[in-house]
């Protein structure tokens, strides 16, 4: 993983693969260091897609925010990782969760005891034999971790974790459960809007889908957050504290609250009115490097 900001974005994994790599240079040119695909309904395989954005690009890192561990075997994210770890050395970082249990139902599997499926999981990939060329530096493996003991299962067994669909308050609860030496990688939702009225629209849009998932509500309310807060799309409090929006200034000063929490990168989402728009996103993030310092 490179540098202390990056970007997630879920068209970086649909739509078009030309527009996809040409976002990707835009955004390496511009000083991000790393780039988070994630794998929903609908959005491309996560390792193929960083595979894409990889070949495009001769610097920047490419990060999976998250590949499902219901997707596909530990046999084969195993090979999988060492594939991309191998062909683009110190540029591919492996994320894995346990998703969310409408989305594992989906597929055909019983979505119980995640932690302990994790952790069966991780145990095959550890106990499967790649024959391929082994790197300098193997990629590195983040888990989606928002809960105490999945971020114990973090520090134990992987390189850290990636949290999402979170506040500063629990970057710095993370970091406490992590200890010193394991990655931290929060995503921050912004939005480059001064009306309050105008951004808080745009985020509650964005929010909707989340606030119907268990993990991430259960979170929320473990955080000090209300059935009041919960309720609808999010109160203006909870809002506020999942999107930051305002100037570039006011978004910076959210980044900066998430580094001294504790978190080594921030990976930025950038959000767009009515729907996910790469285009905008990009256009947002080249407003924000100079006041990133990028």
């Amino acid at each position: 993983m490179d540098g202390r900001i990056g970007v997630w974005h879920p068209h970086l994994g649909r739509g078009p693969a030309e527009l996809s790599r040409q976002a990707a240079v835009t955004l390496q040119s511009l000083g991000y260091g790393t780039l988070w695909v994630n794998e929903g309904p609908g959005s491309r395989e996560p390792l193929a897609a960083a595979a894409i954005l990889l070949a495009a690009t001769s610097r920047i890192a490419i990060g999976t925010g998250i590949a499902s561990i219901w997707a596909r075997d530990a046999t084969a994210m195993a090979a999988g990782a060492a594939t991309l770890g191998e062909a683009f050395e110190g540029r591919f970082i492996l994320g894995l969760g346990v998703s969310h249990g409408v989305l594992v139902e989906n597929r055909g599997h019983t979505y119980a005891k995640p932690v302990s499926a994790m952790r069966a999981y991780l145990d095959q990939m550890d106990q499967t034999v790649i024959d391929v060329p082994a790197p300098s530096h193997p990629a590195p493996r983040l888990l989606a971790a928002l809960r105490p003991k999945m971020l114990e299962l973090s520090r134990d067994r992987a390189g850290g974790a990636h949290s999402y669909f979170v506040p500063p308050e629990h970057t710095a609860n993370a970091r406490a459960i992590l200890g010193p030496d394991r990655l931290l990688v929060p995503e921050q939702a912004v939005v480059i809007e001064p009306d309050a009225a105008k951004a808080r629209a745009i985020a509650r849009a964005h929010m909707h889908h989340y606030l119907r998932l268990p993990n991430y509500v259960n979170n929320l309310k473990e955080l000090g957050y209300t059935d009041d807060d919960l309720a609808g799309d999010g109160s203006d409090r909870l809002v506020d504290a999942i999107v930051a929006w305002g100037t570039e200034e006011a978004v910076v000063t959210r980044i900066r609250a998430h580094w001294d929490a504790g978190a080594d990168h921030v990976a930025l989402q950038p959000l767009s009115p009515n729907t996910p728009d790469l285009a905008d996103a990009v256009t947002q993030l080249e407003r924000l490097a100079p006041a990133l310092g990028l």
